[in-house]
């Protein structure tokens, strides 16, 4: 292979085609769970050298798994023997365009630089999670990564408008579009998107962006139970005109492992309450966003006469406002510290689930009714995108065996799958879910990206393993 790692400096550079020690940092993932063994990470920096890199890959018959911030935690990277391809120096911000509200970004510019560009036109990239300050494009789009903001502005699939992707041959396919409205044949970048790069390498995206909010109302909640949760959306949707941009809940388990791994945090109530929902409105309209002469906000009082009914009625116990910037940023900062505090226990059996809005207080119930017989010491912990039904649970077994982590998830699987869910919302498939893609993915979808992957990807070198059984 040193004639292939030769030919790799020749197109990149010495400098970035790393092996040994130097490798390390792109070996592990966030999870801590996988450890790739890598040939060489290559480190290209531009789309010529990207088709260049893949061009010899395939010639020398190694496999290419691209890599962008390494936040991922199903194993979507991971590799033995194989070619990590690097778009850490794919990072320049080609145009941002105010007007048509677009940027047209490279694969390795991190979420929140993108963000700050945005941020000086007053517009905003709608995409937010805890891995922002180093999570970039490439990997957001090859999982197709969700985020609290998906309630108002859907998931990546829903933010890109265009896309440019190396393929396994080494040719570029230009999916550069603009466009809002394009019928001409099959949209070709849905394929890429969500694929974590198992069809070809992106490289490049036209992403849309929206209007910076003006002003904020935010607040937690305290709840007895989580059915009224429902009702409390709809009821700010439709008194806001739509405007709720997160909608997370963390039930009291979550308020006990937040104490207990970050005390420095603090809770939103004196007494821990069963359910904790943190809701946020975001405005743009003057109106709304503006401080009228009596120094109120009317998006603020939106929020308040809302949560005035709900505590009348008796649907919610307590609430707590933001009032300054500060509280708003200590309140997201619970919700976001949710990686941390899971990862903090172990062993732990995590999952990414989802199901309609309806659903998620009947999937609690039945699964933890169904746990105790698959293991009678176990405890569970879970925070949820409680406005897409999106939910992280996960189950800290007395038995951290293989043999128990199946038994788990596919009891899992089964409540989520009777409630017409998925297994699998926004944090990708990898390796991690392979299992779950044989026993509960259609056969026939099945059948049908093989075949996709066959047509696109015949010598089977573009992130070989991933995804599909």
């Amino acid at each position: 292979m040193q004639d292939f790692l030769a030919e790799l400096a020749g197109i990149v550079g010495a400098a970035h085609v790393l092996t040994g020690a130097d490798v390390e940092r792109f070996a592990k993932d966030a999870s801590g769970h996988y450890h790739a063994a890598p040939l060489a990470v290559v480190r290209p920096g531009s789309v010529a050298e990207v088709s260049a890199v893949v061009t010899a890959a395939g010639r020398a018959g190694v496999p290419v798994v691209p890599i962008s911030g390494n936040t991922g935690i199903v194993g979507g990277t991971m590799t033995e023997g194989g070619l990590m391809l690097s778009v850490e120096r794919l990072n320049r911000i080609r145009e941002l365009r105010p007007g048509a509200r677009v940027a047209v970004v490279e694969a390795g510019v991190v979420l929140d630089r993108l963000h700050e560009a945005a941020a000086a036109h007053d517009l905003y990239f709608p995409l937010w999670f805890g891995a922002r300050g180093s999570a970039m494009i490439g990997g957001v789009l090859s999982t197709n990564a969700g985020g609290s903001n998906v309630l108002r502005y859907g998931s990546t699939r829903a933010l890109c408008l265009g896309l440019e992707v190396v393929l396994a041959d080494g040719r570029v396919l230009n999916l550069m579009s603009e466009l809002h409205k394009d019928n001409s044949g099959y949209d070709l970048k849905q394929m890429f998107i969500g694929a974590e790069g198992t069809l070809g390498v992106i490289t490049a995206a036209v992403m849309k962006l929206v209007p910076a909010p003006r002003a904020h109302a935010t607040a937690c909640i305290a709840m007895d139970r989580l059915g009224p949760a429902l009702e409390l959306l709809n009821r700010c949707q439709k008194a806001s005109g739509g405007l709720v941009e997160a909608f997370e809940f963390m039930p009291d388990t979550y308020m006990r492992q937040l104490r207990k791994v970050r005390p420095d945090l603090g809770l939103p109530f004196e007494t821990i309450p069963p359910v904790t929902i943190m809701i946020e409105l975001g405005a743009t309209a003057p109106a709304l966003a503006e401080a009228g002469p009596d120094g109120s906000v009317a998006l603020a009082t939106i929020l308040e006469d809302a949560l005035g009914e709900m505590l009348e009625a008796g649907l919610i116990t307590d609430a707590v406002f933001a009032r300054t910037e500060a509280q708003r940023r200590a309140m997201w900062a619970r919700r976001e510290a949710a990686a941390e505090i899971t990862y903090a226990r172990m062993p732990a059996i995590d999952t990414d689930i989802a199901m309609p809005l309806d659903a998620v207080e009947t999937f609690l119930a039945r699964f933890h009714d169904r746990l105790p017989a698959i293991d009678a010491g176990a405890e569970t912990f879970t925070v949820a995108h409680l406005g897409d039904g999106n939910l992280h649970f996960t189950v800290f077994p007395t038995d951290g065996s293989p043999e128990m982590h199946d038994r788990v998830v596919e009891a899992i699987e089964d409540v989520v799958q009777d409630l017409r869910g998925t297994f699998s919302a926004e944090h990708g498939v990898g390796l991690s879910k392979k299992n779950s893609m044989a026993r509960r993915k259609d056969p026939v979808a099945l059948d049908v990206m093989r075949a996709v992957k066959t047509a696109l990807d015949p010598t089977n070198l573009m992130n070989p393993g991933k995804i599909i059984p």
